[in-house]
C-alpha cells in the first residue's frame, strides 16, 4: 500500500501542476472523446465535479442536462461519509463537504446505483487492465461493490476520466478494486474486457 501512496501523491501533483494552456488543451481534447462516448447511448449519467487537479468535465455534464438527460453526482451523507448518488440539475446550488469537494446538498434526490447507465469515475491513476487507482479513501469501490458479484446486467458501466499521463504500467488489484469498463484519455477511448 506504501507504493499506491506514493503513487497517488506523485500523479496528483503532476495533475495540479499542469499549465493553464496545456490544461485547457487537455481538457477539450478529452470533453471530445467524452462526447464520442456519449453519443446518444447513456440517458441517466452518474459523474463528478473536478476537485485537486482532476480533468474539468463540467461543461460537457452541463450539455448533456440541456439535452434531456439525468445527471447525478456523489455526495457523502452520515458520519462516516457514505457516498450515495443524487440527482442534480446545473442550475441547483452545490455545498462543500468535509474535503471542500463540491456537492449537491441535502434535499437533492437519491439516485441508486443500479439506476444509472453509466457514471464517469475521477482516476488518479490507471492501468491497461482497467484497474482505477483514486484518492484512497474508498467511496467508490464500497458505493459500487455489488457490481463484483454480477456477471450479467453490470449497469452501471463505471468509465474512468483521466489524462493520458496517468497510465502505469501495473497497478495491483485489491480484492475490493472495481475494476473500469473503460478509460476515456485526451488521446482516446480505452475499453476493458
Amino acid at each position: 500500500m506504501a507504493d499506491r501512496a506514493a503513487l497517488r501523491r506523485t500523479l496528483r501533483q503532476r495533475r495540479r501542476a499542469l499549465p493553464r494552456h496545456e490544461r485547457r488543451y487537455r481538457e477539450a481534447a478529452l470533453r471530445r472523446q467524452l462526447r464520442r462516448l456519449l453519443r446518444g447511448r447513456f440517458r441517466r449519467i452518474g459523474a463528478y465535479l473536478p476537485f485537486d487537479g482532476e480533468a474539468d468535465i463540467t461543461a460537457l455534464l452541463r450539455q448533456l442536462v440541456a439535452t434531456g438527460r439525468t445527471l447525478s453526482l456523489p455526495r457523502l451523507e452520515g458520519r462516516r461519509g457514505h457516498m450515495c448518488f443524487v440527482d442534480w440539475h446545473p442550475d441547483e446550488p452545490l455545498t462543500g463537504n468535509r474535503y471542500r469537494i463540491a456537492e449537491p446538498g441535502p434535499k437533492a434526490p437519491r439516485r441508486p446505483a443500479s439506476k444509472m447507465d453509466l457514471v464517469l469515475a475521477p482516476v488518479v491513476a490507471y492501468d491497461s487492465t482497467g484497474t482505477r487507482l483514486g484518492m484512497g479513501a474508498g467511496y467508490f469501490d464500497r458505493h459500487f461493490a455489488y457490481l463484483r458479484y454480477r456477471r450479467c446486467w453490470r449497469r452501471p458501466l463505471i468509465v474512468g476520466v483521466a489524462f493520458g499521463f496517468q497510465e502505469v504500467q501495473r497497478l495491483e488489484r485489491a480484492p475490493w478494486d472495481i475494476p473500469l469498463a473503460a478509460i476515456v484519455t485526451e488521446s482516446g477511448i480505452m475499453r476493458f474486457d
